[in-house]
């Protein structure tokens, strides 16, 4: 080996980009009923037309509320700020479409919204509250104070005095100054090509990570603020599209919550909690395997725990290839859980043979960390050099099935566990059964 430093030569991500572009559904549905919910849905009556208005308020203080919650910090900052531009636009609206107030709430809404989002997005994300440091709460202080101050004008001779004189009065609600209108634009615009790079760029890195849904609802909601800020002067079509933008942001943080709580983050599998989900809904018949990586401590010694990792990750594709309708599971540190339902042990002992067989076979290369990243170039320099160092890894498995000694889900696991150490026992890199 030319280099104490080295790296893991793994194999192309197995996760298809069509699973990926799946997470754009949610925000895409969402505005298409938002949509046809305008067009198709009938005039509600007059006792219940505050829905519209108040819909978008409950949509957008729930999402600022779980994000305060959840602790994420950048879902926080773009609910705050889209519920602080509808608020004060609702009670700029009371004036009229026309009137200065609510032009000038507007003008701050193109503003305001778009430099928030890409402000958090540019910041890392240590959620809403970061070692007690609270000053960017005085930031959003100033702005509820800020648009309050507008959206209040003509009500009283202190408020938004100056924003008059400044916009003057022949602007309208759809003709603003060209100034603010590139502003908005150029702000939208970069903060929704922040949001779509911070989206993929865990897919397109070296451990090739999922996508965020949390930054895809971002750019998402950005979208759908745009259309409720073209339509502005139809207080349904913003309340409606203003909701959307915050159901949006709301649905990307709890498929990103549950992607945290069911999926591995280094393997990309389902973890414990999936897991047991799943061993809840099984039936009579089904079959429980434990793997274990051999020796995966002394390989973590040898040759670091970054080569460890990898590993792992090679493992893990490797069993998520399992045929026979099987399911793996990360079940914690070298260890992963095989699920076969509706199946029989003698035919999942098969499909576990074969895995088995597929990991042991598979040539890992260790190359070193100065390697070009051209391709080309690194092909001539391979050419004259020596080859790459290669490592295998091999796994053990125990399987079992429910029967009279292993009634439960859970105690079928306990039999394959102790399957698993027989395997072990026995010489490791070997299947063993209850």
């Amino acid at each position: 080996m030319r280099s104490t430093e080295k790296r893991l030569k793994a194999r192309p991500d197995d996760r298809s980009f069509a699973a990926e572009f799946g997470s754009l559904i949610a925000p895409i549905g969402i505005m298409v009923a938002a949509a046809l919910a305008l067009w198709l849905g009938p005039a509600l009556p007059p006792s219940l037309s505050g829905l519209k208005e108040f819909g978008a308020y409950f949509v957008l203080v729930a999402g600022a509320g779980l994000s305060l919650w959840f602790n994420r910090g950048r879902v926080f900052v773009a609910t705050v700020s889209l519920l602080l531009v509808f608020a004060g636009y609702r009670y700029a609206f009371d004036l009229g479409a026309e009137s200065f107030a609510a032009r000038a709430v507007y003008a701050a809404a193109l503003v305001l919204v778009p430099l928030n989002v890409l402000s958090a997005l540019l910041l890392p994300e240590r959620g809403v509250s970061y070692h007690g440091n609270h000053r960017w709460l005085l930031i959003v202080a100033f702005e509820i104070l800020l648009v309050a101050w507008i959206a209040s004008s003509g009500r009283s001779s202190f408020s938004g005095v100056a924003w008059q004189e400044m916009l003057g009065e022949n602007w309208r609600l759809h003709s603003p100054p060209v100034p603010l209108i590139v502003i908005g634009r150029v702000l939208f615009s970069a903060a929704f090509v922040a949001a779509a790079w911070c989206a993929w760029r865990p897919r397109f890195s070296k451990q090739g990570g999922p996508v965020s849904t949390i930054a895809i609802g971002q750019a998402g909601a950005l979208v759908a603020f745009v259309v409720a800020c073209e339509w502005a002067a139809d207080p349904a079509v913003f309340g409606v599209f203003t909701a959307a933008a915050g159901a949006i942001l709301l649905v990307g943080m709890l498929q990103e919550s549950h992607r945290l709580a069911f999926k591995d983050e280094l393997t990309g599998l389902p973890g414990r909690r999936a897991l047991q989900e799943a061993m809840a809904g099984l039936g009579p018949r089904y079959v429980l395997a434990m793997a274990d990586v051999d020796h995966f401590k002394a390989f973590n010694d040898t040759h670091g725990h970054d080569v460890g990792d990898q590993a792992l990750k090679l493992v893990a594709a490797r069993l998520a290839q399992v045929k026979g309708r099987g399911r793996a599971f990360r079940y914690g540190g070298e260890e992963f859980t095989i699920l076969f339902p509706d199946t029989g042990l003698d035919d999942a002992l098969l499909h576990l043979d074969e895995i088995r067989a597929s990991v042991a076979g598979y040539q890992m290369a260790i190359r070193d960390e100065g390697r070009p990243k051209d391709k080309e170039l690194g092909a001539k320099l391979r050419a004259h050099a020596e080859p790459d160092e290669t490592l295998t890894v091999t796994i053990s498995i125990g399987a079992a099935a429910p029967g009279p000694a292993a009634a439960t889900p859970s105690e079928v696991l306990k039999a394959a566990d102790k399957a698993l150490y027989r395997a072990k026992n026995s010489g490791r890199n070997r299947v063993s059964r209850k």
